[in-house]
């Protein structure tokens, strides 16, 4: 600190540009770099030239209850980031799926504040224990998309600090995260990123030394920002801080201590990831892609849950001759969100391909679309791009003021990142993508544009369209980006017919809707299809002619991303009746639910399993398969609830820009009007389990943890693994609380007969609330009721624990013995 000047110190406090931080020689401190990282580690580079191993997505790894696997995941993203020269990983997203609604639901890892946190804090220490930060964010009630940049939420103290709070201490106090990010929102009207919660509560009451981020343009004030606990400004090199933070500090607006104190928090950072000057950068052993393809394929299988079953899994491989593979996902999967979890992964497995490659050439995999999962035209597919020279893909030119070459790259897919620095090359004023592309059959093809600016399109030399597109009125500035206006062309092509197609966007053109930010730009394509009517028809011959069926029906990224929120559960296009109709052609259908979130089951009892697998990573069709024929276990269990309706959900649409969590406590399986189709925590397995017997301590002190033996015996045929699940709650309470809420949870596993005993620990936290008029975590002694079970509503073993008040807690208890010894020896 005594070798840097103020205006040196100052300027460390806001990025170098979009992604990385200043470097400072004269402290031996090198550039830090950050990336997004909640579906794999993008890095600097944002394209398919390099790219980034596709993890689970966040909802799919609570859904596997499992600590030790997240924790394998954060360390393989560790090596990825350090791959790719990276510091700091913006993730996890520890915000809450308080609705259905919300647009990032798939980035967030529960409903339930205890799961999230343990999952979250075992995340950030496999990130951590490579060398890498790991970032938790949005702090906080970031969890919804409408207005995110302006919105006022309003949420009662107990259920902040509760609910929403919940999961950042778990992550601070267990984790150990070294960064944090302050959210775009106000909360009770205050900006997050000058509230005094980073203070008083993410610093002082939990503890935190790590750097406090803003979200990327999150920042607008210079004081205000300043004289709270906000640390780095992002991103760079402009915003409210720089020289009008120099000035605010040398005329005594802010104290210099102020920035010293954010400058320390920085040079730590540095330190724990290796920046600094002496301090050694931690380097992972790579691993070899077999070896990140079996991890992944392991940690999508576990995150899969199982919801319907009548027997028909795991399939019987002898008694298959023909599968019918249908539905949109079923060849073109989504494997992650959109917005800041979209990564280019160096492959991805689709079910189609995974299933074909399972059963070999022994059974006959058909296959059909029966229905599409979004009306806008897709990005042009690698197998229709062909360069002049013949090769596979695409020819991008860079093309001057002048109308000269500046240069060309070639590049295997037509959806382009553009990085703002060429913006700044006074030279460079179009880019263009350039192809060949020859007609399957004959028909009308629709050839087009996805961007923001103008584009040009040109076939066989003349020009199809000159035009300008824009964003919509209102819209943000990521769902801009993910789902850009688009500009179409039919054109009618005879088989076999080629045609020379350049897509040209003006640069620059886009500058005055978007900013000086990023673009993507899309070539787009779509052949000639088939009637609605006549697909589903197709598939319902398809399906008659099988034994099984299997249909991947999901959301696309017009749907869910990063950006909006969703404006129905409904699954989009017509898949609810493909699935009816397909359904009702053969009682051996399987759906698979490749969502993020949930969707509407309207054919939920027509279908003889239902298998829910998110956004599940690239190794998806290889987990699939082994997850349908048996060699893997659908492990996991439904870590939010799956409504039945859309009515008594929690809203995600602001009024006059104001947001209220008018539930309360009253989130997913704590509310009472919310109607489940599968509850909180619910899943099948491939196996049955006796609940034999639960012990708990009869007596717990105010403020202590506890802990409660549950056991139970696989009476199945199989090994197998269950999450047993305890839940606490409190009749006749002095206090509004809901109905039960969950207490703790433990997976083990059994061989066939095997009994075993699950040792669940229950944080001091299970049995406080938070008084809101002594400002303080308090205790109502007395006797609290624990259920043990598979889910929140399959509750098998009781319990009465009795929690007494501080002034009794004192005394000894004959109780205090090692709980559940009864049971377990």
């Amino acid at each position: 600190m005594a070798a840097l000047s103020l205006k040196q110190k100052v300027r460390l406090l806001t990025g170098a540009d979009l992604w990385t931080l200043h470097a400072e020689p004269a402290v031996g401190l090198r550039r830090i770099v950050t990336s997004d990282g909640p579906a794999g580690v993008r890095g600097g580079a944002w394209d398919e030239r390099d790219p980034a191993a596709n993890v689970p997505c966040p909802t799919a790894l609570a859904a596997s209850w499992d600590e030790p696997l997240a924790v394998e995941i954060g360390q393989l993203l560790a090596e990825e980031a350090r791959r790719k020269g990276v510091d700091v990983v913006l993730a996890p997203m520890l915000n809450l799926q308080r609705s259905p609604y919300g647009g990032r639901h798939f980035e967030c890892f529960s409903e339930d504040p205890l799961l999230a946190g343990r999952i979250g804090a075992a995340f950030v220490r496999g990130v951590q224990a490579g060398g890498v930060a790991a970032t938790a964010k949005h702090f906080i009630a970031n969890d919804s998309e409408r207005e995110r940049m302006t919105v006022d939420v309003h949420v009662g103290e107990r259920a902040l600090r509760e609910l929403y709070l919940a999961p950042f201490e778990t992550v601070v106090r267990e984790g150990g995260v070294w960064s944090a990010m302050a959210s775009y929102n106000r909360v009770n009207g205050c900006p997050m990123t000058e509230s005094p919660l980073l203070r008083g509560v993410l610093r002082g009451a939990l503890g935190f030394d790590g750097v406090v981020m803003s979200d990327w343009f999150a920042a607008r004030s210079t004081v205000a920002s300043a004289r709270s606990a906000l640390d780095l400004v992002m991103p760079g090199p402009d915003g409210p801080w720089g020289g009008a933070l120099l000035a605010a500090v040398r005329r005594g607006a802010v104290d210099e201590a102020m920035i010293d104190e954010k400058v320390l928090a920085l040079l730590r950072l540095a330190s724990r990831v290796g920046a600094l000057d002496g301090r050694e950068r931690a380097t992972p052993r790579p691993r070899k892609p077999a070896d990140t393809a079996a991890v992944l394929r392991r940690a999508a299988a576990a995150g899969f849950v199982l919801v319907r079953n009548d027997g028909v899994l795991p399939l019987d491989r002898a008694v298959i001759g023909r599968l019918a593979v249908i539905g949109p996902n079923a060849a073109t999967p989504r494997t992650l969100g959109g917005g800041s979890a979209t990564v280019f992964p160096p492959y991805t497995v689709t079910p189609l391909a995974g299933l074909r490659a399972a059963l070999g050439d022994e059974v006959t995999v058909d296959h059909c679309t029966g229905a599409r999962a979004g009306e806008r035209l897709p990005v042009a597919g690698p197998g229709w791009l062909r360069r002049p020279s013949g090769e596979a893909g695409v020819e991008v030119r860079f093309v001057a003021v002048d109308g000269s070459l500046l240069g060309t790259e070639n590049r295997a897919t037509a959806a382009l990142h553009l990085s703002r620095s060429l913006r700044h090359n006074g030279a460079l004023a179009w880019l263009e993508i350039h192809t060949v592309i020859r007609a399957s059959a004959s028909g009308p093809y629709v050839i087009g544009a996805s961007g923001i600016g103008r584009y040009r399109l040109s076939i066989d030399g003349r020009v199809a369209f000159d035009t300008r597109l824009t964003p919509a009125p209102g819209a943000d500035l990521v769902e801009s980006l993910v789902v850009p206006p688009q500009a179409v062309h039919t054109i009618s092509l005879a088989a076999a017919q080629s045609i020379d197609v350049t897509l040209a966007h003006e640069v620059g053109s886009a500058a005055a809707e978007m900013g000086d930010v990023d673009l993507s730009i899309a070539l787009n394509l779509l052949p000639p299809q088939a009637s609605g009517d006549a697909e589903i028809d197709r598939a319902v011959a398809l399906a008659d002619a099988a034994d099984v069926v299997v249909v991947v029906v999901g959301t696309s990224e017009e749907v869910e991303s990063e950006g909006f929120d969703r404006d129905s559960l409904a699954l989009p296009g017509r898949q609810d009746e493909l699935m009816s109709r397909v359904a009702a052609a053969n009682c051996r259908t399987i759906a698979i639910v490749n969502t993020g979130a949930p969707v509407l089951l309207p054919w939920a009892d027509d279908v003889a399993a239902i298998l829910l697998t998110w956004f599940p990573g690239q190794e998806f069709g290889h987990a699939l398969a082994d997850v349908l024929l048996g060699l893997a276990e659908p492990g996991g269990r439904l870590p939010m609830t799956w409504p039945s309706q859309e009515t008594g959900l929690p809203s995600t649409r602001p009024v006059n820009g104001t947001l209220s969590y008018g539930e309360g406590l009253g989130v997913g399986y704590r509310s009472p009007s919310c109607e489940a189709a599968f509850a909180f925590g619910h899943g099948l397995g491939f196996s049955r389990w006796e609940y034999l017997a639960m012990a708990a301590p009869g007596e717990v002190p105010a403020g202590a943890p506890a802990e409660v033996a549950v056991e139970i015996r696989n009476t199945g045929s199989r090994r197998s693994r269950e999450v047993v699940q305890v839940y606490a709650s409190r009749p006749d309470s002095a206090l509004d609380r809901p109905a039960r809420w969950l207490a703790g949870f433990a997976p083990v596993s059994a061989d066939p007969g095997e009994t075993v005993c699950a040792r669940v620990p229950l944080a001091a936290r299970v049995f406080e609330h938070w008084d809101a008029e002594r400002g303080r975590w308090a205790v109502e002694a007395g006797q609290f009721h624990l259920g043990a079970g598979r889910s929140c509503v399959s509750l098998y073993l009781t319990a009465e624990v009795t929690v007494r008040d501080a002034v009794s807690a004192t005394r000894p208890s004959a109780a205090s013995g090692r709980p559940g010894a009864a049971c377990c020896e």
